[in-house]
C-alpha cells in the first residue's frame, strides 16, 4: 500500500512542509485564541514559535512508520 521508497530527499521536503503548515496555522490559532488579550501580532507570533513542537516529531515518527511499511 506504500508506493515507492522515502528517500531522504523526500522526508526532509515533507517534514519542511508540515513544519511551514504547522507555522501558518499556529498563528492563526494564537491569533484567534488570544489576540484580544495579549495583542494578536504577538499572538501570532507565539502561535507560530510553539505550533511546530508538537508537530515535528509526530512527521518524524509518521515517516519512520512509513519507511518501515515500505520494505
Amino acid at each position: 500500500m506504500v508506493f515507492g521508497k522515502i528517500s531522504l530527499i523526500t522526508g526532509l521536503a515533507w517534514l519542511l512542509i508540515a513544519i511551514f503548515i504547522s507555522m501558518v496555522g499556529g498563528a492563526i490559532s494564537g491569533m484567534i485564541i488570544a489576540g484580544k488579550e495579549i495583542g494578536y501580532l504577538f499572538s501570532a507570533m507565539l502561535g507560530g514559535l510553539f505550533a511546530p513542537a508538537g508537530v515535528i516529531p509526530a512527521i518524524i515518527l509518521g515517516l519512520f512508520i512509513l519507511s518501515f511499511l515500505g520494505r
